[in-house]
């Protein structure tokens, strides 16, 4: 990891992990970042999607990052800083930068389609708090794209430095290559991992090293160094765990398979709800089967 790209590597982003009241579990959430280093990831992503960061106060949200930065050290620490509105998204690049973190990471605009000159605004905005920005691409759930086009136009302008690529397109890879060659692509979904790696990733931002860090980190290096021998029969044994990822119930996936692999997963505040039992059964089988094959 070098310091002056912190987002480059295997970031995790953290699951957060609750207490039966469902309040924040700080000492855990420490415990949990200090693992994941030693295990070999290269740093954290907290209040993302995975973080659960729409569903916590603002004064739980600025002690996660603060609870991360003094566990692993701020150039570890890449907070997400979604929010409703720029205002608001770049108060939380600032508190990022006064916490010490070395970059953020960014959603478009998220309350409503956004067109093209309101996501260039919003970068431009949250980039003047100072801090790298690597924006996140989440067609999915914002319903605004991030093309390669406009990527381009975002890095060219001097607002982001990377991009997290979720949209699962992989050819995306090779066009942003081509229109933005500086602009560092990172792996936004854990089951393309092996395809963007080869494409050129310079990092990802990673769900399932939550519960097996060290095999995921085995996975991104091999792929990354082109060994395909390591990294092949890896991913089609971690893929019936890494796809879940990419869907609606990601979260309490990733949490069930912590508890499994003996960390702490734990619950969600609503309005995520359980698994549901043909759910839950998939993810335990799965996970069980990675445990069995020595992938803890």
């Amino acid at each position: 990891m070098t310091d002056s790209r912190p987002w480059r590597g295997v970031l995790v982003a953290t699951a957060l992990p609750l207490n039966d009241d469902l309040s924040v579990d700080y000492d855990a959430y420490a415990e949990h970042c200090a693992w994941l280093v030693a295990n070999g990831c290269d740093g954290v992503v907290p209040n993302g999607s995975l973080g659960e960061y729409q569903v916590l106060t603002p004064a739980e949200r600025t002690r996660v990052v603060e609870t991360a930065v003094a566990a692993i050290g701020g150039g570890r620490v890449m907070p997400g800083v979604a929010a409703y509105g720029s205002a608001e998204a770049r108060r939380w690049a600032e508190q990022a930068g006064e916490a010490g973190c070395g970059a953020v990471m960014l959603l478009p605009p998220n309350a409503y389609r956004a067109d093209e000159r309101s996501v260039l605004a919003h970068y431009a905005e949250v980039a003047r708090a100072g801090l790298p920005v690597v924006a996140y691409n989440n067609p999915i759930d914002t319903k605004v794209d991030l093309v390669p086009e406009l990527l381009a136009q975002l890095h060219g302008e001097g607002h982001i430095q990377g991009v997290k690529e979720f949209s699962g397109d992989v050819r995306r890879a090779y066009r942003i290559a081509e229109l933005a060659p500086e602009l560092d692509l990172l792996i936004g979904a854990d089951d393309v991992a092996l395809e963007l790696a080869l494409a050129g990733a310079k990092g990802w931002v990673a769900g399932y090293p939550n519960a097996l860090p060290a095999a995921c980190v085995e996975l991104y290096r091999a792929a990354v160094a082109g060994d395909l021998a390591t990294a092949e029969p890896l991913y089609r044994q971690l893929h019936p765990l890494l796809r879940w990822d990419s869907k609606v119930e990601f979260v309490q996936a990733i949490k069930l398979s912590m508890d499994l692999a003996g960390r702490h997963g734990g619950a969600c505040r609503p309005p995520r709800v359980p698994l549901l039992p043909a759910q839950e059964a998939a993810v335990r089988a799965a996970t069980e089967k990675a445990l069995a094959a020595g992938l803890a």
